[in-house]
C-alpha cells in the first residue's frame, strides 16, 4: 500500500462538542435614539453580581486596594463592600441608625454614599438624620445634623463641588410617617450646601421630595431628582458664582409613566449626559434634555454610580440585587 493510502477501521467519526448556550439577557435596553450607540454600545449587558439584599442604595466605586464598591442596604442598616471577586461582605453596621425603636423595615439605615477630595467615606445617614464623614480610623464624624437648630429630616443622597462644597438633599423617607412623622422638625424638604469652611446654607425648599442630585462637568448646572408619585420630574438649577442655586425648571417630566419606580439617584458622563433611575430604570438624557433611551434591569433601580479602573462601567443598585453594564462613556466620579 503506498504511503498515505492507509485505511483506518472502527474508528467512529469525533462528535463536534456543543458550544455552551449563552445566558439570557437580563433585563432590556430600549433604544429611542442612535446617539444612544455612542453611548451604550450594541453588545452591552446588564450582569447580575449580588443579591438577596432588601432596599439597596447609593452605590460609590473606591479606588484603593484595586477598586471596590460600596453600597448600602436602607432597611436592614448595613453598607455592603462588593470586590471585583464577587465577593459581598458586611462593611458597616450600623450605618444610618444608632437607635433600636424604629418599626422593622423602616428605611432607617445609611443612603447616598459619596468619597470627598482625601477619598474618605461621606454617608448620608436616614435614621440618625445627619451626614458624617468615616475617617481611617473607622470613626465618624459628623459634619451637618441640624439647620438653624432643627434637627435634619434624613439626608438622602450627596455630591462634592470640587471647591470642597458638599451639597445633599434631605427629604422624610427616614421616618416611619414621613412629612406627618411627629419626630421631623422640620417643615420642608430641603437642598443644601455644607461649604468647605464647615457652613451649613438652605439653597432650595421647593422641592417636594428632593432625592438624587448630580454637576454637570462644568459644574454650572445641579441636576436635582424627585421622588414624588405625584410629581415625578427632575429639575435643573443654575449653579451661582457663590455656589447658590437660581432659575430653577423642570428637566424632564416623567409623571405620567405607569413602570416602577420614582426619579432616584443620577449620575453624569464626562460629556454631560445624564443617567437618572426612574420608572422602568435608568433614563439617559442628553444636556439638552432629550431622552436617549433607558437601561431597565430585571428590578427597579434606585440608584447608580460609575466604576471600575477606566470609570466606563455603571454599577446599579436596584431593590434586592446588585446589576452593572460596561458603557462607553466614561462617568464623572468622586
Amino acid at each position: 500500500m503506498a504511503l498515505g493510502a492507509a485505511v483506518l477501521t472502527g474508528c467512529a467519526p469525533a462528535e463536534k462538542k456543543e458550544e455552551p448556550a449563552a445566558p439570557p439577557p437580563l433585563g432590556s435596553i430600549e433604544r429611542k435614539d442612535p446617539a444612544l450607540d455612542a453611548l451604550v454600545p450594541a453588545d452591552a449587558r446588564i450582569e447580575k453580581l449580588a443579591e438577596g439584599f432588601t432596599f439597596t442604595e447609593g452605590p460609590v466605586w473606591v479606588r484603593e486596594g484595586g477598586g471596590y464598591l460600596l453600597f448600602s442596604d436602607v432597611p436592614n442598616n448595613v453598607i455592603h463592600k462588593w470586590m471585583p471577586d464577587g465577593t459581598v461582605t458586611e462593611f458597616l453596621k450600623p450605618s444610618g441608625f444608632d437607635g433600636t425603636d424604629a418599626p422593622a423595615g423602616a428605611f432607617v439605615g445609611s443612603n447616598g454614599l459619596t468619597l470627598d477630595q482625601s477619598g474618605r467615606l461621606v454617608i448620608c445617614q436616614h435614621g440618625n438624620g445627619q451626614v458624617v464623614r468615616r475617617e481611617p480610623d473607622g470613626k465618624l464624624t459628623v459634619l451637618a445634623a441640624k439647620h438653624q437648630g432643627k434637627r435634619l429630616n434624613s439626608p438622602n443622597d450627596a455630591v462634592y463641588k470640587s471647591n470642597g462644597d458638599l451639597y445633599f438633599t434631605d427629604p422624610p423617607y427616614g421616618f416611619p410617617k414621613q412629612d406627618d412623622d411627629p419626630k421631623k422638625e422640620l417643615k420642608f424638604n430641603g437642598i443644601y450646601r455644607l461649604t468647605a469652611a464647615g457652613k451649613l446654607e438652605l439653597l432650595n425648599r421647593d422641592q417636594t421630595r428632593p432625592n438624587g442630585l448630580g454637576f454637570s462637568p462644568d459644574e454650572k448646572v445641579l441636576y436635582v431628582a424627585n421622588s414624588d408619585p405625584a410629581r415625578k420630574v427632575w429639575m435643573r438649577y443654575d449653579v451661582t458664582a457663590d455656589g447658590k442655586l437660581a432659575n430653577g425648571r423642570v428637566f424632564y417630566d416623567v409623571t405620567a409613566e405607569t413602570a416602577d419606580g420614582l426619579p432616584d439617584g443620577l449620575k453624569l458622563d464626562k460629556q454631560g449626559n445624564v443617567y437618572a433611575t426612574g420608572p422602568g430604570g435608568v433614563w439617559i438624557f442628553t444636556p439638552e434634555g432629550k431622552h436617549l433611551g433607558t437601561i431597565a434591569p430585571p428590578e427597579a433601580p434606585a440608584n447608580v454610580a460609575w466604576g471600575d479602573a477606566d470609570g466606563r462601567t455603571l454599577y446599579m443598585t436596584a431593590r434586592t440585587g446588585l446589576y452593572r453594564i460596561k458603557l462607553a462613556a466614561e462617568g464623572i466620579r468622586p
